[in-house]
């Protein structure tokens, strides 16, 4: 028999990292455990939620038999993603940093650390994704140091590794991982790839990991969890200068916290009205009544240059500049329909088949066709809103000489300041 391979599996603590590293366990792989610690703070009891999720890591990595390792990466996590966040705000986008996270900390930070200095044939995490990889395939590939060269193998480029949406679709994390590099998809496995969530915590149960099975899955973003992210932003605010310096073009009374279709809290209104647009200039938020209000509905984004998984665009976009598929915006949103077309500088316009709520500056489109997820591109640009659309018909009936001076204000009228 053979050298048993080296798999470095990232343990957070929860439950779908642990299943993962037991199944790596089960099909006779030398795993190790590596718990990564991304941000200094503490819960609204006082308790460092890091140093909790770190223990419970660890007792699992015991039960299992496996070495376990800490590794930081506060530093990183705040120049890499958490400075992203903060400009992106001031820009007047609503950023996600998990995808973010993913990228810079996870599959590079992360990855670069198990191939290079614990010696890892591969590395696994607990998400829902799988690729087109089997495990002997992945082992057969090669780390790329960095810097790499300026030409990539034409064989390593004709046949790239894809990223697969999971099995269990209401969990599937491609969503999350669309912006990952080909170096490190080349290198990762995804125990989790066929299963449920339900049959991953009934794995959990029989392996007698009932600590982490009582845990509260994490539904907020990836540093401060369940936390109001307005008053985690005034914590921090107060007590780092640093932070103060990034927030002094941005810190008018929360205005920059405020997201399209987000609901605002108005006082003596009877109906609820909600968030539709703002400006970054003055700090100027307008509200439109009713959550589907035209000002909410838009069909076409732009995105900046476009990560694709596979490191180029598919062939039939690349020939024709067009091709149909599948996009969405939100985690867990239903895949909608559309046409995308590429840009020269890398970019592409994603025009959906029908209006959708909410179309936001900051977030990913994330492409897919079928069951591959493609890659994303961050928002960058709205096309006109059904209520841009609406006025400019409507001054277009009424006097179609001054068409073109009509207003391409999205406001329906009503301004919180």
């Amino acid at each position: 028999m053979g050298v048993a391979r080296h798999v470095v599996c990232a343990m957070s603590g929860g439950v779908d990292s642990s299943v993962a590293a037991l199944l790596l366990k089960k099909r006779g792989y030398h795993v190790t455990g590596v718990f990564m610690k991304n941000w200094d703070s503490l819960d609204e009891r006082g308790v460092c939620t890091s140093e909790r999720d770190c223990d419970d890591a660890y007792k699992v990595c015991r039960v299992l038999d496996m070495p376990f390792h800490q590794v930081s990466y506060v530093k990183e996590y705040w120049h890499e993603v958490f400075s992203n966040l903060l400009r992106e705000y001031q820009k007047g986008r609503t950023p996600n940093p998990d995808i973010i996270c993913n990228k810079h900390i996870k599959f590079k930070h992360f990855y670069q650390y198990a191939v290079s200095s614990l010696g890892a044939d591969a590395m696994a995490t607990g998400h829902y994704a799988r690729t087109s990889l089997e495990d002997e395939e992945v082992f057969q590939q090669t780390h790329t140091p960095v810097p790499r060269p300026l030409f990539r193998d034409r064989l390593e480029i004709r046949n790239p590794v894809r990223l697969y949406q999971g099995a269990d679709r209401l969990k599937d994390q491609t969503f999350f991982l669309s912006q990952i590099s080909q170096d490190a998809l080349r290198q990762t496995i995804f125990p989790l790839a066929g299963l449920t969530k339900d049959f991953v915590k009934k794995i959990a149960a029989e392996a007698g990991f009932h600590h982490v099975l009582k845990k509260k899955e994490s539904m907020g973003i990836c540093f401060i969890g369940e936390r109001h992210f307005e008053d985690f932003i005034l914590e921090v605010h107060q007590y780092s200068l640093i932070l103060a310096r990034h927030l002094c073009c941005v810190f008018r009374p929360g205005w920059f916290t405020f997201t399209l279709g987000q609901r605002a809290r108005i006082g003596g209104q009877k109906d609820p009205w909600f968030v539709v647009d703002k400006d970054i200039t003055t700090g100027e938020i307008f509200v439109g009544p009713t959550t589907n209000h035209p000002a909410l509905l838009r069909d076409t984004v732009q995105t900046n240059r476009f990560h694709w998984i596979t490191e180029e665009p598919p062939a039939e976009l690349i020939r024709t500049q067009m091709m149909d598929c599948h996009f969405r915006f939100l985690h867990q949103m239903p895949l909608c329909p559309c046409t995308v077309t590429l840009n020269l500088d890398g970019s592409v316009w994603i025009t959906a088949k029908r209006p959708l709520r909410a179309l936001t500056p900051g977030q990913f489109a994330v492409l897919y066709k079928g069951d591959e997820c493609l890659g994303s591109g961050k928002i960058v640009r709205l096309g006109p809103s059904e209520h841009t659309l609406q006025k400019r018909h409507l001054q277009l009936s009424r006097n179609p000489k001054n068409s073109e001076q009509s207003s391409e204000s999205d406001s329906p009228g009503l301004i919180m300041e």
